[in-house]
């Protein structure tokens, strides 16, 4: 087989890998191993498994390098392996039992209707109504998708932060992270900028538990809030606006909606930064090109070019002042200025 059809088969395969992955994780394998090395007998045990199909699952997650496999049948993490502990500080356990669990993964098969009639949003075509309506009502998806979202967001705050760090912050007194979950990013910036306070506004359901809250955790409870309510309605006025990939949820129309109900919220001069991934020009290979295929089964959003998000700023009436990009990573901050 040539090097080129090795690749299309890769592809062709590739939910081989990623559903092998989910079920490890649904399973506990990687919680049940954490820093220690066990037989597949006692893993299976220890998890009320089958000892036979254990094995085999233990072996095909050993293909994919995320486990070590000895001799005897023993297993061990490998350093990609820690990644899916439930208690890895930069865990990807909750990504991935969203993006590959039932909900999203029965969203794929609409793709090739919704490019023929130009109608996007599987979920709907799917459940019957939006994923924020379908949350609502089944806390199992909530639940797995709040788990998600804290999974992936200390690494996105990390490379937002990584993006930000020749930005002066010095003028900005008060910031709002829109759509903040539990506040992660917001606290991070807290942490790292003594003087700052800030206001974190999401839903009252996505902040009613006040333990998994991150103002406390960070030591910057003090200077942080959490306030619910609806970014179509209204936001507090602040000196600057954050969003993390909160953006590519929605349509242009309601993009420019958020946008301009936090411009005129804001205070003279303020900004905004959006931080989101960049679609980059033709014929460079991009995360962003992807995710803006699941933007278009989970909803009506989409990932955008920077000329996009520069436009969409400037029919909310902000000033596109300029694009901060990380040294590593897959997030970039588009910054806005009210003028």
């Amino acid at each position: 087989m040539g090097d080129t059809q090795g690749k299309i088969m890769d592809l062709i395969f590739g939910r081989w890998r990623s559903q092998t992955l989910y079920a490890g994780v649904k399973l506990g394998i990687f919680d049940s191993l954490q820093n220690n090395s066990k037989k597949a007998t006692v893993i299976a045990e220890d998890l009320g498994l089958d000892p036979k199909l254990t094995y085999r699952l233990l072996r095909a997650l050993g293909s994919l390098e995320l486990l070590d496999e000895s001799t005897d049948q023993t297993f061990s993490l490998t350093e990609a392996g820690q990644f899916l502990r439930t208690d890895h500080p930069e865990s990807l356990r909750g990504i991935t039992l969203l993006e590959e669990g039932p909900h999203h993964y029965a969203l794929w098969k609409h793709l090739p209707a919704m490019v023929q009639d130009g109608k996007q949003n599987a979920f709907v075509r799917e459940f019957g109504c939006s994923a924020f309506e379908y949350a609502a009502q089944d806390t199992t998806y909530a639940e797995v998708f709040d788990g998600a979202m804290s999974s992936f967001s200390m690494i996105q705050s990390a490379w937002v932060l990584d993006a930000l760090q020749a930005y002066d912050f010095s003028q900005i007194a008060h910031i709002c992270d829109v759509g903040g979950g539990h506040g992660h990013l917001l606290c991070s910036f807290l942490a790292k900028y003594p003087h700052l306070r800030g206001t974190v506004l999401e839903r009252e359901s996505a902040i009613a538990d006040y333990t998994k809250l991150w103002a406390t955790k960070l030591g910057v409870g003090e200077r942080c809030q959490y306030l619910a309510g609806d970014m179509f309605k209204a936001v507090p006025s602040a000196d600057a606006y954050i969003m993390k990939m909160i953006l590519h949820d929605w349509n242009n129309e309601e993009c420019v909606q958020i946008l301009d109900y936090q411009r005129k919220a804001a205070t003279s001069g303020s900004r905004v930064f959006i931080a989101e991934h960049i679609i980059p020009g033709p014929n460079t290979p991009h995360f962003a090109k992807l995710f803006d295929i699941h933007m278009m089964c989970w909803g009506t959003g989409q990932e955008r070019t920077q000329e996009e998000y520069k436009d969409l700023l400037e029919r909310a009436g902000w000033k596109y002042m300029k694009t901060w990009f990380p040294s590593s990573g897959l997030i970039a901050v588009v910054e806005g200025l009210k003028v």
